[in-house]
């Protein structure tokens, strides 16, 4: 079996990672590939069902997980296929949790799981490109809004809090080997929150590979030295936070150099690392880190609204570009748009880089949610079909993710019926009002609610947690999860539609928990809404006027006039950003029908 994720179970990997992709040719950031003697199989979800299908050559069979009568994933299909079988993986690409359920399920039908000494791609991969030398850097106080003094210290008082591990019903005492004595930390994501660092070790992300152990007296970063600048070893110095070499993590492990106890692990460790304790030394529990991470403090979220300003005002600045082009009579490709939009966004304060590929799809294109244009086949942007645009940047002070969907010519009566129930899901999620305890699975269905009137869905998530400068994508909580919404929580809401081979729409806003006033105040202050992170106004063109009610007609000119008072600053010099955008404010919904002998005129 060859996973798309490295050791550490990143999401998006680097280049010397890309094992899956390197054996199988499809590009996409999800999916495994699983190879026998006689055949190869790549098992990936719908959102890349098509892209596979392009990119996998005739040795390759897909495995279309979550179709009808198709297996849910890979590790459903492989049991169904093993009997008396010996499965291979490399153990550190593989979660402590995927692994013992595999394994579980492999022994009733007389299979195990093997784990080769050397990673057989590897082997095979002549020119794989070396691992990342570039410096780790500092995140300041003025973005992160607290010391890592004081995360330290909160993992610190969770590890003292928790119970030894002692067998049920045993009448002893707890012996010094069942107390938990420290913990490790393998997401790459949660190191760099906790020690306000940063790095630049995987594209779009702004990471660095390390581990990381915390115990009650002592912090060992694993860490290569080449990454090490001077001021980050005095950072590491003076916050008593010890280094060791990134590849030390496994004789520390082996010879474990904490002494007596066991360790906390979450279960999305890898699975190299829990055989390497043994079971007797490690506890696994949800991870504490992803929770603090996933709750902002008020200086990430207002370095988040200002992010979300600047990116707005870079997308003004580019779709008013991207307009009057067309309008002009420019055939612009996908290509062409999505790297315009980024010489915007890189003129912006605190830019970095993006935060994920640029999604910029016209036609069937758009059909696919995860499409990115590349040069040589990147298609023009149409005057027939929505044109959509879903794009984010790094910046120093907040990640940011956008979708917007607009059409260039006169939508049909299809499209504009498919894109209005969208805005409506949009509408119902963002001013949603909930009580605590509410999680984002139970308000996943009013996204959907007006698509299923007229038996249309989508088939990805509602919506993921993001971070303040970290992973566009971030848990637990999500509007597929079962984790309580919270004040402080950011989460995305982007419905679509997608006709397969047609088009294809999405609207996505970034959203922020926070406590409201209600009339009722029934139970007390425990009722939650969302604030709007995201300023860039919603195209009224593909709306239909009398399918909204009035309040979603409300919501749709607030929300555009809000977009033209809070950045018209940002736009002082760009009179046709400006232009365009007033327009936008102040334009009716939907479109002028056809009048007499059926002439249609465009009045803006």
């Amino acid at each position: 079996v060859v996973p798309s994720e490295d050791a550490h179970q990143s999401e998006y990997v680097s280049a010397g990672d890309k094992r899956r992709e390197w054996v199988s040719g499809f590009s996409g950031s999800a999916g495994q590939a699983i190879i026998s003697k006689t055949a190869a199989y790549l098992v990936t979800d719908s959102r890349y069902w098509l892209q596979a299908r392009a990119q996998l050559d005739p040795n390759w069979h897909l495995i279309t997980a979550g179709a009808v009568d198709a297996p849910k994933d890979w590790i459903e299909w492989l049991v169904d296929r093993a009997k008396d079988t010996k499965v291979g993986i490399d153990a550190r690409m593989i979660s402590h949790e995927k692994a013992t359920r595999l394994n579980t399920q492999l022994s009733a039908k007389g299979s195990k799981l093997i784990f080769p000494p050397q990673n057989f791609v590897d082997l095979c991969w002549k020119d794989k490109p070396p691992r990342s030398r570039e410096p780790v850097f500092i995140q300041s106080i003025e973005f992160t809004g607290r010391e890592a003094s004081s995360k330290v210290a909160e993992v610190r008082q969770w590890v003292r809090s928790q119970p030894p591990a002692v067998i049920p019903y045993s009448k002893s005492p707890p012996t010094p080997a069942q107390a938990h004595v420290g913990t490790l930390i393998s997401s790459l994501s949660n190191i760099a929150y906790l020690l306000n660092l940063r790095g630049s070790d995987i594209p779009f992300n702004p990471l660095f590979y390390a581990y990381l152990f915390i115990s009650i007296d002592r912090v060992i970063l694993f860490l290569d030295a080449a990454k090490l600048t001077d001021d980050v070893e005095d950072y590491l110095r003076a916050h008593k936070i010890q280094r060791r070499d990134y590849n030390d993590i496994w004789p520390f492990l082996r010879r474990r150099e904490w002494g007596e106890g066991r360790l906390l692990i979450n279960a999305e460790t890898s699975y190299a690392i829990s055989l390497m304790l043994t079971h007797f030394r490690y506890t696994v529990v949800p991870s504490l880190v992803d929770n603090m991470k996933a709750i902002k403090n008020e200086v990430e979220l207002e370095g988040l609204r200002r992010a979300y300003l600047r990116d707005g005002a870079a997308y003004v600045r580019w779709l008013a570009w991207l307009d009057h082009k067309i309008r002009q009579g420019y055939d612009i490709t996908e290509y062409e748009a999505a790297w315009r939009l980024t010489e915007y966004r890189r003129q912006n304060k605190h830019y970095w880089g993006l935060a994920y590929e640029n999604i910029s799809a016209s036609g069937p294109n758009a059909a696919l949610p995860h499409y990115s244009p590349s040069k040589s086949n990147a298609r023009m942007i149409d005057r027939e079909t929505p044109y959509l645009n879903d794009s984010g940047a790094q910046y120093r002070d907040g990640t940011c993710d956008t979708t917007r969907t607009v059409h260039f010519g006169r939508p049909t009566q299809d499209q504009s019926e498919a894109y209005t129930r969208v805005l409506q899901g949009h509408i119902a999620v963002d001013s949603v009002i909930f009580p605590e305890g509410t999680t984002g699975s139970q308000l996943d269905v009013l996204a959907r609610r007006s698509l299923w009137k007229d038996g249309l869905n989508y088939l990805h998530g509602t919506g993921h947690g993001f971070g303040s400068f970290l992973n566009v994508h971030e848990g637990p909580h999500g509007f597929s999860s079962n984790v309580p919404l919270v004040p402080g929580h950011v989460i995305t809401n982007e419905p679509g539609f997608y006709l397969e081979g047609k088009w294809g729409m999405r609207i996505e806003s970034a959203l922020c928990v926070r406590h409201v006033r209600t009339k009722g105040e029934f139970n007390g202050d425990i009722w939650l809404g969302f604030e709007r992170l995201t300023c860039v106004p919603i195209q009224t063109r593909m709306v239909k006027e009398n399918m909204l009610t009035k309040e979603e007609k409300q919501w749709l000119k607030d929300h555009n006039k809000k977009c033209l008072e809070r950045l018209e600053p940002y736009l002082k010099e760009d009179k046709r950003a400006l232009k365009w955008l007033k327009r936008e404010a102040e334009r009716g919904i939907g479109i002028a029908g056809p009048g007499p002998g059926g002439i249609t005129i465009d009045w803006d």
